[in-house]
């Protein structure tokens, strides 16, 4: 029937994507809206895309095939994809599609001029628009030449470039539809894009309008630079006209055709400013219809703004829900916590409920609100303070907030409060350099695990999750115990007191890095020595090597005891995730895989250790950085006693010292209680998971992840989940990662990164922060994956970020770059107590230096050179 082949604009919506495609779907719901004008013009439906695939069979095979190929290999997708166009393109028309499509042109005009684009069921989705894609033709006249760009369309969906999308965001070719939109031609005097969104920032409030003369095809393909407006609240705020020399026209023959613009037209605005308002305004009528920012390409004919397609901008950063009108200003957690991957619904969730204070989800991201903090003087200047002394490139984000005017009100002065810390009460007070502090502490840690570990055993069903809450009450207990933030403070305060006086008194920057080497009790460092250790153990026996070399399953424990040698080894394997096998890459996601559950992860660092360090190289690193810090603390009272008023200044200095070896370690202590508390949890509620697998109520235990703790107790309490539900969760989690998160983030939608205001580098490089002094060269190592890590000593590292689990890399390179850090994040913290020079807050440094470069990291000053 006709009707299976063609749809007409009129009667098509958004919710029939499968049918018409998503360009399709979204100009059917634009035809809908008030006073938008949308070209006329029907859809070939997806049923007859499947109706030509059915005519090659040969296409299936080539399918499989392409799904093998990796994203990389362009070549073998080149080839593979340009045959499947080829073959698509090769079948006839059959005779009653082609019935029903010129039928349909009879209708309009046979005669007339088309647009013929194409609309694919996986393109204009909110987490994937697939711009540019695949392919759209302008200007087709006669029903011959339409069924031959229809077939071309369908075609299309197997561009290289179309392919290669999906494969990157993990979309079956095969579920992926072909529909063609086929549209009266538009003869525009101007055309180009409206964002409603301001996509460079991602302002929700200030609309974006790129213009130019004639087609739109001239700003797509950026053969001319656009006029480029602004518009808040109705008005326009900012515009740059460009000089348009070319333009796109149609040929009265059919096709397009790259024109001249006459000189004294090619400095005028496209659109005159009210007619910008005019757009922006229809842009929100649009918006408020698809319920998100869009990005609209539109027309402008005899004074009359015609829509032509509309699609979701996807691009832009969420922002956390307020429930509220109010501004509000956020600052990211995972810059704090060096984790800016996104994390599952379980994880964030589980992260809100055991946090010291309120925490809000974007892009699988968790954010705090800052707005009261910043809208009061006193507390304001507090958060900047500790901001900065963190990371520079968050307080100059969030003075860029504060320099936009009225944004943040202005409120009464507030109680101070630290970032992170707890809720009221200021900072805490001064506390005494006794090591006994602690090891009480570390005692009192380790009493709380042992008893929740003890009780959770036999809790199950709802009862788990009731006694969970009371843990997760115990477990803030803990953490925000006064004693505790004491402590973890005591040792940060000195670190910065000691930088700031000592580069005043004796002109010498950041020599409290030397002063922390080899600090008692950091269990971070202690874990990257001891794995040192394990490969000891391992070296003596070949046998074992060679073993450990091939390992792939995560049972290789058990066949390791079968090898000559195999059994020391795997005892001290054993010891080592007894100790720290909660841990794993990203670890404040409880969904991370820990060591224990994949202990696969650290053969690589283990075979490493063996090749590049002799026995008993822990105890000796440990060792000559605790001599290196005892000289330098000499050699700095002698040096201060020797200034005027030097005695009192060295008596200051020696307390800060004492504070400093005292507390600096432990500051790494508590994140590895939380980790522990965590893996205990994760056992639990897998375990949990497990009964409802065997219960049909769940496929797969790892669906649990896709749940916030919440909607897992009630999964729990009721023995039904929502399958959709999950399934929406894992799509969006994976367009999550496409997201880099911000630093800063308004309710407007602004994303704020900030900026190093500093003119003392050299010219071409990459400024960050000092985080651990010296200056090193060596061969660049970029790393995004800690498995997959093949270092050799005098390596420098280059990777996103790293959190405590990447210290067992730190005792075989020489160096550390990062795009994300601060100076007293565990990252720069370990980097300072193994004395490796470090540079943190690289913007995009995993993208400007590539593997294997010459780089020079000058730790003392805060910048990265590439060398030739």
């Amino acid at each position: 029937m006709i009707e299976q082949y063609v749809w007409d604009l009129q009667v098509v919506d958004e919710t029939q994507v499968a049918v018409v495609g998503g360009k399709g779907a979204h100009l059917g719901g634009l035809s809908r809206i008030e006073e938008i004008r949308v070209p006329s013009g029907f859809c070939v439906t997806t049923d007859a895309f499947r109706r030509i695939m059915a005519e090659a069979p040969s296409i299936e095979e080539r399918l499989d095939q392409l799904s093998r190929l990796n994203p990389d290999d362009r070549q073998a997708i080149r080839t593979l994809s340009a045959q499947i166009r080829r073959t698509i393109e090769d079948i006839p028309v059959p005779d009653d599609v082609a019935a029903a499509i010129t039928g349909a042109l009879a209708q309009l005009g046979e005669q007339a001029a088309y647009a013929v684009r194409s609309s694919a069921t996986a393109e204009d989705l909110p987490t994937a628009s697939f711009a540019g894609q695949q392919d759209t033709y302008l200007n087709v006249v006669g029903p011959t030449a339409i069924l031959q760009h229809v077939s071309r369309c369908w075609a299309s969906l197997f561009t290289e470039r179309a392919v290669t999308y999906r494969q990157r965001n993990g979309i079956d070719h095969r579920t992926v539809h072909m529909a063609v939109v086929v549209q009266q031609m538009i003869f525009p005097h101007a055309a180009g894009i409206l964002f409603t969104a301001d996509p460079v920032t991602g302002n929700r409030k200030v609309a974006t309008v790129d213009a130019g003369f004639g087609l739109g095809e001239a700003l797509v393909s950026g053969l001319v630079n656009p006029d480029v407006f602004k518009v808040r609240h109705g008005e326009v705020v900012a515009k740059t006209i460009a000089a348009k020399k070319r333009a796109v026209h149609a040929l009265p023959t059919g096709g397009t055709q790259e024109v001249a613009v006459d000189a004294q037209r090619q400095e005028q605005p496209a659109l005159t400013d009210a007619q910008v308002v005019r757009l922006v305004h229809l842009g929100r009528r649009i918006e408020a219809h698809f319920g998100r920012p869009q990005d609209i390409e539109w027309c402008l004919v005899d004074d009359d703004f015609q829509i032509v397609q509309s699609r979701p901008i996807t691009t832009l950063f969420p922002i956390p829900e307020a429930g509220d009108q109010e501004n509000h200003v956020y600052v990211s957690v995972g810059h704090q916590q060096m984790m800016t991957d996104p994390m599952k619904p379980l994880g964030f969730s589980m992260w809100q409920l055991t946090a010291m204070v309120p925490m809000h989800e974007a892009g699988g991201r968790l954010f705090v609100d800052t707005t009261r903090r910043l809208a009061s003087p006193a507390s304001r200047a507090a958060l900047l303070d500790v901001m900065g002394r963190g990371d520079p490139l968050v307080r100059d984000a969030l003075e860029t907030v504060l320099d936009h005017d009225d944004f943040v009100p202005s409120l009464p002065d507030a109680p101070d409060t630290r970032p992170g810390g707890p809720s009221a009460g200021g900072a805490p007070a001064p506390i005494e350099a006794d090591p006994a502090i602690v090891t009480e502490l570390i005692e009192r840690s380790q009493v709380s695990i042992a008893a929740l570990e003890r009780d959770i055993r036999t809790k199950t069903g709802p009862a788990l999750f009731d006694f969970l809450l009371e843990a997760f009450e115990e477990h803030k207990r803990v953490l925000g115990d006064r004693q505790n933030m004491q402590a973890i403070m005591a040792g940060m305060d000195a670190t910065w007191w000691l930088n700031d006086k000592l580069q005043e008194w004796l002109g010498e920057k950041n020599v409290a890095d030397t002063l922390t080497l080899s600090a008692p009790d950091n269990i971070t460092s202690e874990m990257g020595l001891a794995l040192l250790d394990v490969a000891d153990v391992v070296r003596p026996h070949p046998e074992v090597v060679t073993f450990l070399q091939g390992v792939e399953d995560e049972g290789f424990l058990d066949e390791l005891a079968k090898v000559a040698g195999g059994s020391a080894a795997r005892d001290a394997i054993e010891a080592y995730l007894d100790r720290y096998g909660m841990r794993c890459v990203g670890e404040i996601d409880i969904t991370r895989p820990r060591w224990r559950e994949r202990p696969t992860t650290l053969v690589p660092v283990i075979l490493d250790n063996v090749r590049n360090f002799e026995p008993g190289a822990a105890e000796r690193r440990f060792e000559q950085g605790r001599q290196k810090a005892q000289k330098k603390e000499q050699d700095v009272l002698s040096r201060l006693r020797a200034l005027p008023d030097g005695d009192r200044k060295a008596d200051e200095a020696k307390r800060m010292i004492d504070q400093v070896r005292t507390f600096i370690g432990y500051r790494e202590y508590p994140k590895y209680g939380i980790v522990s508390r965590y893996f205990v949890y994760k056992q639990a509620l897998l375990a949990e998971a497990e009964r409802l697998v065997q219960a049909d109520v769940l496929t797969e235990k790892e669906d649990i992840f896709y749940l916030t703790f919440q909607e897992l107790h009630d999964v729990v309490r009721t023995n039904q989940v929502d399958d959709r539900l999950i399934q929406q969760r894992k799509d969006a989690f994976r367009s999550y990662h496409a997201l880099t998160p911000p630093r800063v983030l308004t309710s407007d939608g602004e994303a704020v990164t900030g900026a190093y205001r500093r003119d003392d580098v050299p010219a071409g490089a990459l400024i960050g922060l000092p985080v651990s002094t010296g200056t090193i060269e060596g061969r660049a190592r970029v790393v995004l994956d800690m498995a997959e890590a093949d270092l050799e000593a005098g390596d420098i590292l280059v990777t996103t970020f790293t959190d405590p689990s990447w210290s067992p890399l730190f005792v075989g390179i020489a160096g550390l770059v990062t795009e994300v850090g601060g100076l007293m994040t565990h990252g720069a913290v370990i980097a300072r107590e193994y004395g490796l020079p470090a540079v943190v807050g690289v913007e995009q440094a995993t993208r400007l230096i590539r593997d294997g470069q010459r780089i020079r990291v000058h730790g003392t000053d805060g910048y990265v050179e590439i060398l030739p």
